[in-house]
């Protein structure tokens, strides 16, 4: 089997951010999306990250994505927002977006703002994450950009993954965060598990006849399982509904049946929802004194009782941050297929080759 190549931040950065001005975006919006989407492999969100600008570039040359958006607030309260992204890359839109959670927080104490006529946007930890040099707490949600997920009990595609992430500062520890599905698995997994020729375990995926799919390959024969599985996925199910009513449906975005394939609809306006809490912890009491606290949890959580055979007890946050570091150190595998992906994406747009 051939080799992954290993590349460094800086160089996978400036590959993206180069083949984005080429499609027209204006420089300073190339490398915010460059950025988000490098940072989204250093942290091992590999199906979020480079791996999804194949895609891109179709969408934008079919007139998918709007590459000079007027990204605009449409309703604007004090502690809660709703922001127009005029169907800009989603990176774009939710940077913005908890731009100004943020600023709200630092007068409300609590902000929320939705976003509409947005886009994938990467991984919900970019994103939850942003507060945290703020002291804040940070809440993401959105809808998914394509329905791989039945109610509980039928057949129809209503539901997507519906990601929500969390991110708590700490003191001395690492902040914890969350980043989930609402499924067993996120659809971006079984796109790179299709594009490594890898298998995926039983309990991602059944076909419509309640059979385990692990073939990534045959992933639109089948429907991701919700969280809890085949015994207890209506709890999955229930959270992606109301994680899409927020993210979607509360800011004017699509939901349910009004979802557009982005896999295989490359020039639709997908009306993409998400939101952003921001949550000043400031407004609640003394930020030191509640890092500390945190701490002392994570030190508790991580020195506790383990099973046997269990070496370590991790927090939220924790793998992240190690394949983080070991990414800025050793480089960010690219797998075979995806390199040679984005050699003719090269070829294609007339830029240097990533390796």
């Amino acid at each position: 089997m051939q080799a992954e190549t290993a590349v460094t931040f800086d160089r996978l950065k400036a590959f993206i951010q180069e083949a984005l001005v080429r499609l027209g975006l204006p420089d300073s919006d190339a490398a915010t999306v460059a950025e988000l989407m490098a940072q989204a492999d250093l942290q091992g969100s590999d199906g979020h990250g480079v791996s999804r600008l194949p895609q891109y570039v179709r969408r934008i040359k079919a007139g998918g994505f709007n590459v000079r958006p007027n990204i605009r607030l449409v309703h604007d309260h004090l502690s809660t927002a709703v922001l127009n992204g005029d169907n800009g890359m989603g990176h774009l839109v939710m940077k913005r977006a908890t731009e100004i959670a943020i600023e709200k927080a630092r007068t409300t104490g609590i902000a929320w703002v939705n976003s509409q006529f947005s886009n994938h946007a990467g991984p919900a930890s970019l994103y939850a994450s942003m507060p945290l040099a703020h002291d804040m707490i940070g809440l993401y949600f959105a809808v998914g950009n394509a329905n791989h997920l039945p109610p509980w009990g039928g057949l129809d595609m209503l539901l997507s993954t519906n990601p929500i992430a969390a991110a708590i500062p700490a003191g001395d520890e690492q902040p914890i965060v969350l980043d989930m599905a609402t499924t067993v698995a996120a659809y971006g997994k079984v796109k790179t598990k299709a594009l490594r020729g890898e298998t995926m375990p039983e309990g991602w995926m059944i076909d419509r006849e309640g059979k385990p799919l692990t073939d990534p390959k045959r992933a639109d024969e089948g429907m991701l399982l919700p969280l809890g599985g085949m015994e207890a996925g209506y709890k999955g199910y229930g959270l992606a509904m109301v994680i899409g009513l927020l993210a979607g449906t509360l800011g004017g975005a699509a939901m349910g049946r009004d979802v557009i394939d982005f896999n295989h609809d490359d020039d639709s306006v997908t009306n993409t929802g998400q939101a952003i809490a921001a949550i000043n912890i400031a407004a609640f009491g003394d930020v030191a004194t509640f890092k500390r606290s945190v701490d002392a949890l994570v030190r508790d959580i991580r020195g506790s009782s383990r099973m046997p055979g269990v070496e370590r007890i991790f927090v939220p946050g924790e793998r992240s941050h190690a394949t983080r570091m070991a990414r800025a150190r050793d480089g960010i595998p690219i797998a075979p297929a995806l390199m040679r992906g984005l050699d003719q994406l090269a070829d294609q747009l007339g830029i240097a080759t990533l390796a």
